[in-house]
């Protein structure tokens, strides 16, 4: 029997009118569009290759889960709870290291496989069931869930990568699958093991498609990284990889990111010419989180983003959310960025926003 009824019966009641937030950029331009607009952005096919699941917790999901520890112990971590207030209320940053801090009170919430189940179960819901705030329409038409696997007192890191395909692999594989993640502060034995797991799952059938690699984007020896993506992409797994998202990201760095072959770029914001040179001729999609970029400060306005220069170039990108809970957008309202008029959006006719979302769909990491 579940640990968690009360939680069970708040998920079951969400399912299919999960509340998001939308606020600041994505809220402007969304609210900027006319009924027909948005009707085009409901029914327009649209890929999300780029969200965090612990970043994608909706805010209801992390508080029933925050009962639900009171009611199952005598106290709940001061920190925790501070940390629910503060996403509850908003977050605002001022640099992109602030992100980093929002995590410790998520991670406590879901360290045992039940709770986190519950949040998986209720990111899959937010973006691939119809609800009523998006006209009975599904934010996205295929999802790549993406995660860190965690070890904690209750659940090991091959555990942890299970839970979260139990909840994926109960959507057909041309809606979602998952993508594992690698910090860049891990160890390089922490790092080998989670490449290990994914290949094994992989191997056995399970719905592993990619390697990513995220966390703090000055940290880490990519050099160590090398070997473990290189056994990734030897047992059919693709690549994914955080790269250039602040001015002092390395140019060494950068350049032995690039050197590990990777399928798709996620934010690639700080990339010079020759970099990006090299991207639009090796045809490397790249994952665009306009709200992200935003929010974080690392890039100024939405007129100065690189979107740009990848539309300039009609080299493949995918337009994703990044993590929904912080920045308080979602799919529908980051393509409201494209199509909004200026200054709040890129101004885009209808034609073009229909040609980025089928880029999205092209550069999926397929089940094999």
């Amino acid at each position: 029997m579940t640990r968690f009824p009360a939680l069970a019966v708040v998920i079951c009641k969400m399912n299919s009118t999960i509340s998001q937030c939308i606020a600041g950029y994505a809220a402007d331009a969304l609210n900027s569009l006319s009924p027909a607009q948005i009707d085009f952005l409901r029914k327009l096919p649209k890929a999300e290759l780029h969200a965090h699941l612990n970043g994608c917790i909706p805010i209801q999901t992390l508080q029933a889960l925050a009962q639900e520890r009171l009611l199952s112990s005598s106290s709940l971590p001061t920190e925790v709870q501070a940390g629910i207030e503060r996403l509850q209320n908003g977050i605002v940053l001022n640099e992109i290291h602030e992100f980093f801090g929002l995590f410790p009170a998520i991670y406590a919430l879901t360290s045992a496989p039940e709770p986190l189940a519950v949040a998986a179960r209720a990111v899959l819901t937010q973006f691939l069931e119809p609800s009523l705030e998006n006209g009975d329409y599904p934010q996205a038409a295929y999802l790549e869930l993406r995660s860190t696997p965690r070890e904690t007192p209750e659940m090991t890191r091959l555990k942890y990568i299970e839970t979260v395909l139990d909840e994926v692999e109960k959507y057909p594989a041309e809606k979602a699958a998952l993508i594992v993640s690698l910090d860049r502060r891990m160890s390089d034995d922490v790092a080998k093991e989670c490449v290990e797991c994914a290949v094994t799952l992989k191997k056995a059938g399970r719905r592993v498609v990619g390697m990513d690699l995220c966390g703090d984007p000055l940290a880490g020896n990519m050099e160590e990284f090398a070997k473990h993506y290189r056994t990734a992409k030897k047992a059919g797994l693709r690549v994914t990889v955080h790269i250039a998202e602040t001015k002092g990201s390395h140019v060494a760095d950068t350049l032995q990111l690039l050197d590990f072959q990777p399928d798709r770029l996620g934010h690639a914001t700080f990339l010079d010419a020759a970099q990006k040179d090299f991207v639009c001729n090796s045809k490397i999609g790249v994952e665009i989180c306009l709200s992200s970029n935003l929010l974080c400060k690392t890039v100024p306005t939405l007129e100065d983003h690189h979107i740009s220069h990848y539309l300039k170039h009609n080299h493949p990108i995918a337009i994703c959310t990044d993590d929904t809970l912080p920045f308080r957008n979602s799919l529908i309202s980051e393509y409201a960025l494209l199509l909004a008029a200026p200054p709040v959006g890129l101004g885009l006719r209808e034609d073009d926003v229909e040609r980025i979302a089928r880029m999205g769909m092209e550069c999926r990491f397929k089940s094999t």
